[in-house]
């Protein structure tokens, strides 16, 4: 054991010792003086200041236990891999400092990273989705339920992070708004009536009404804050997000017409067409009322949606797209309304006759069983009809009738004003649904349409003269069709009457118009737009051109080709009954010019036009047979083809020579028609 003692006591020695023992004594002092400072070091807080370094898979975990598929996992305290490393050396110790201030720093910049959006935006458009699925089947489940649910997804249109998720919650609840509202009309509730006593289910039906009531007019507030312009609103509004709002409106109106608040969805449709632009909103807005318009069946969204389109028209002076007057032409009482009318009043049939008819109907026996039988039978019915909310005849009649007021009230003003752009349209209706115009109303209309012929013709005069105009001036108007289109308009006002009525009440002098057709047919033969039809026919557009795409592509509404008019001219000028038996200088001046003006036009106006000769032929043989036969002509001197006077002709001094040209036609119907017309006259 000693010698034991004597080597620890050498470790032990004082530092003064010499050889080996010297350098054992100096590691001794040094780590008394290691343990003499250790009392001053704060161990505890260098550990907890000291960074933790883990491995690039392994992460600090700062959250709970998880609960996955897999089970409970818990998280797990990092491990230290070098626990004692701060009692190295003095050169370790900076080490380790070092490394803390880099630590530090990191620790400094990760506040700034987790401010940046989490959830990228395609995300948030996916979980939208999936709300407003979730939102919409419980609605459609049970609405009366889960009324919160069209809150939750107003206040997604209200404060939507993104202006897809806005389109979103507005097609949405367009599509859940046509699954649940009713078919009839919601009444509002004044004070008195909700204080009333009521049954529990009454009650229930009653809140549930009220409450969609409330949102759907949110709903249609929020469509008409959309669609605002741009001066009117305070935000700037996306265009892609008022193109939603637009069709969703569309889309209510076309699905219940019948529901409350379709006088503000109407407002947005007519807002739209008030302007110019012609774009996919103001295409689908117009289709959208041709639609109204044409499924209405007792006239009072037709009135409503007619008086809107003329109160607009006058505030705008009428500065709008002319398709918009086309519209007119889709409305249904126009096809179905038989009395007449003008924008003052309407003139419906006298009841003596429907009166006298019954007085003379014979009575049929009955036994008063069946008359009690009969009468319970008539009061079940009359109760079924108050039941399905029928509209009465006399109502709709009324509604018709008001209609037709405005629509006549805005051609009107139309030919008044002279506008050019409008003159294409409003003549369109007014040839269609002449007939419907009241008699006191004939003599102002007729001279409106002499005025337009008038003007038709110097500007026609003008184009002539000028090309360089000519080329501004036919872009916006046709003046050939312009006279024609009030050639016809004419002719319709008597053929609408009654035969026997018109011979001896009315007093209209049509010479004028006869004058100007008769003058006309020389030019619309060498017209090379005779036959075209923007509907049916093909055609390169025009590279000078500088029409938009959507004018171009847009349909004529009741567009007929220039012969398709001329020969309704003719036909009444010639065959009509209305104007009784046409004089023979007439029908053999208009015989002779038809057969000349055949030889200039296309294949298929030529067969129309032999055809109509025909007829002529069938009931004027007589009258006209001199034309062919020289040996049966009673007119001396020349006759003059240009004369602008028909009774100036002097057609009966002119042989019909063209049946010869007519018989070598390229066209064998041509041929055929001119051999059938010349054995017509023959026969005779």
């Amino acid at each position: 054991m000693a010698p034991g003692r004597t080597n620890k006591r050498r470790r032990l020695s004082p530092p003064g010792d010499e050889g080996n023992g010297t350098s054992k004594t100096s590691k001794a002092s040094a780590l008394n003086n290691f343990y003499s400072n250790a009392s001053e070091w704060d161990l505890e807080q260098d550990y907890e200041r000291r960074p933790r370094k883990l491995g690039k898979k392994d992460k600090e975990r700062t959250r709970l236990p998880i609960k996955t598929a897999e089970g409970l996992q818990n998280l797990e305290e990092p491990e230290l891999e070098e626990s004692d490393s701060f009692l190295g050396t003095d050169g370790d110790e900076e080490d380790a400092a070092s490394d803390a201030e880099d630590d530090m720093d990191e620790d400094e910049e990760t506040p700034a990273e987790e401010e940046k959006p989490k959830i990228p935006l395609k995300l948030q458009i996916l979980q939208a989705k999936e709300e407003l699925a979730k939102l919409a089947t419980l609605i459609n489940e049970d609405p009366e339920e889960h009324l919160g649910s069209f809150k939750t997804m107003a206040e997604m249109v209200n404060n939507g992070a993104h202006v897809a998720i806005k389109k979103l919650a507005l097609a949405s609840q367009a599509a859940i708004f046509k699954d649940v509202i009713p078919g009839y009309r919601i009444r509002p509730l004044s004070e008195g009536e909700m204080t009333t006593k009521l049954s529990k289910e009454v009650r229930k039906l009653q809140n549930y009404e009220q409450s969609l009531l409330s949102h759907y007019k949110h709903y249609v507030q929020k469509l008409t804050e959309l669609t605002k312009s741009s001066k009117a609103s305070q935000e700037e509004v996306d265009p892609s997000l008022k193109s939603i709002a637009i069709n969703c409106a569309c889309n209510m109106l076309l699905s219940v017409p019948h529901f409350n608040f379709r006088s503000e969805l109407l407002k947005i449709l007519v807002n739209r067409l008030a302007k110019r632009q012609v774009d996919a909103d103001f295409i689908k807005c117009r289709e959208t009322l041709e639609e109204v318009f044409s499924r209405d069946e007792d006239g009072v969204v037709s009135l409503e949606a007619v008086r809107l389109l003329s109160k607009m028209m006058k505030a705008k002076e009428f500065r709008i797209n002319e398709s918009v007057l086309d519209t007119f032409l889709h409305l249904r009482l126009l096809s179905e309304f038989s009395s007449k009318a003008s924008r003052d009043r309407v003139d419906r049939e006298p009841e003596e006759n429907t009166f006298r008819g019954k007085k003379k109907q014979k009575k049929e026996f009955r036994t008063k069983r069946e008359r009690k039988i009969e009468k319970e039978r008539k009061a079940v019915e009359k109760d079924m009809k108050e039941a399905d909310a029928l509209v009465s005849h006399e109502e709709r009649d009324k509604n018709q009738a008001e209609t037709l007021k405005l629509v006549f009230g805005v051609y009107f003003r139309i030919l008044k004003l002279r506008i050019p752009a409008f003159m294409g349209p409003v003549l369109e209706g007014l040839a269609k649904y002449a007939h419907l115009i009241n008699q006191d109303f004939f003599g102002d209309l007729l001279e409106a349409l002499k005025d337009l012929i008038g003007h038709a013709d110097r500007d026609e005069l003008e184009d002539d003269v000028e090309d360089e105009d000519s080329e501004s001036a036919t872009t916006s108007r046709d003046s050939q069709r312009e006279a024609l289109l009030c050639t016809v308009t004419a002719f319709a006002l008597l053929q609408g009457q009654d035969a026997s009525k018109a011979a001896s009440t009315l007093h209209l002098d049509l010479s004028f118009f006869i004058k100007h057709l008769y003058h006309s047919l020389y030019s619309h033969s060498i017209n090379p737009d005779i036959e075209f039809n923007p509907n049916k026919s093909l055609r390169l557009p025009d590279p000078d051109d500088n029409s938009s795409p959507q004018q171009l592509k847009r349909n004529k509404v009741n567009f007929q080709t220039p012969t398709v008019l001329l020969l309704h001219c003719l036909q009444s000028t010639l065959l009509s009954r209305a104007q009784g038996i046409p004089p023979p200088v007439r029908v053999g001046s208009f015989t002779k010019r038809l057969l000349t003006t055949s030889l200039q036009v296309p294949e298929k106006s030529a067969i129309a036009t032999l055809s109509l000769l025909n007829q002529v032929a069938k009931h004027h043989a007589n009258r006209i047979s001199s034309l062919w036969h020289s040996e049966e002509r009673k007119g001396d001197g020349v006759y003059n083809p240009y004369a602008t006077d028909i009774e100036a002709t002097n057609v009966f001094a002119g042989t019909v020579w063209e049946g010869e040209l007519l018989r070598l036609h390229y066209c064998p119907q041509v041929r055929d028609a001119a051999v059938d017309m010349e054995k017509m006259i023959s026969r005779k």
